[in-house]
């Protein structure tokens, strides 16, 4: 019998009835196991009671969610700001422990929005919050509802050479666009795969010794059976974790 690759997907703090619960929003584990072609286990953002290097080495990959929570801005050097929030520092103190597990065990990670700005904050990077203030505006107008929120879309340009160029065989894709910050200086030792026509950075990759890295700003778990270029995503990562 063959043996399935197996997903770590990052839990989130959230309230649900008025208890503490760790959530992740089904979607993502769903579409992750079923077009990367794997199992998963959702891991908690418990870093008091759990290490990242106790869990690590029983995954073949790391996946870090979207969420309507952001990175601790003091993670990345600037003051506190509730404007900023809402934060979980739970989870970001979870997701920089296990990317670290993770790529010492040279295991691939991967990021979707908050996880594509986790990762960057990982690697040394920073982000900015004004992407609504701009000519492509990075999300909806306010009080859109949920598939209105995922229905604002804009192109991304795929950097020539790059992992993503090579996946898709042409320039560039349209994506969904539901964030209000993005990277502001790029972690060392990424690359840019994929960026708006803005400039603002959408994707990027990495090799870590044998781990590869693979993130993106968009949402490829939203009505995944519906887009062949999520679909190919996802199986992007599935091959990755397999290899």
């Amino acid at each position: 019998m063959s043996t399935r690759p197996v997903f770590g997907i990052i839990a989130c703090n959230r309230t649900t009835g008025g208890e503490a619960a760790q959530s992740v929003m089904t979607r993502y584990v769903a579409e992750a196991m079923r077009y990367a072609d794997a199992a998963a286990l959702i891991v908690p953002s418990l870093p008091d009671l759990m290490q990242a290097a106790e869990v690590a080495p029983r995954l073949d990959a790391l996946l870090l969610t979207g969420s309507p929570s952001n990175v601790d801005t003091k993670l990345y050097g600037e003051e506190v700001s509730d404007a900023a929030g809402p934060f979980d520092p739970a989870r970001d103190s979870m997701a920089l422990a296990l990317v670290d597990a993770m790529l010492k065990l040279g295991r691939p990670v991967f990021g979707i929005c908050r996880g594509f700005q986790e990762l960057n904050v990982a690697f040394g990077g920073t982000l900015r919050r004004d992407l609504g203030d701009g000519a492509l505006p990075h999300h909806a107008p306010d009080g859109a509802d949920l598939p209105g929120m995922f229905a604002h879309t804009h192109a991304v340009n795929l950097t020539p050479g790059g992992r993503l160029a090579g996946l898709y065989g042409r320039p560039g894709l349209t994506v969904n666009s539901v964030h209000y910050q993005g990277v502001d200086k790029l972690g060392t030792g990424l690359k840019i795969e994929a960026t708006a026509p803005d400039g603002i950075i959408e994707a990027f990759s990495a090799q870590v010794g044998k781990a590869p890295v693979l993130a993106v700003q968009w949402h490829p778990e939203w009505r995944t059976e519906a887009s062949p270029d999520a679909q190919a995503l996802f199986g992007e990562m599935g091959r990755l974790a397999r290899s």
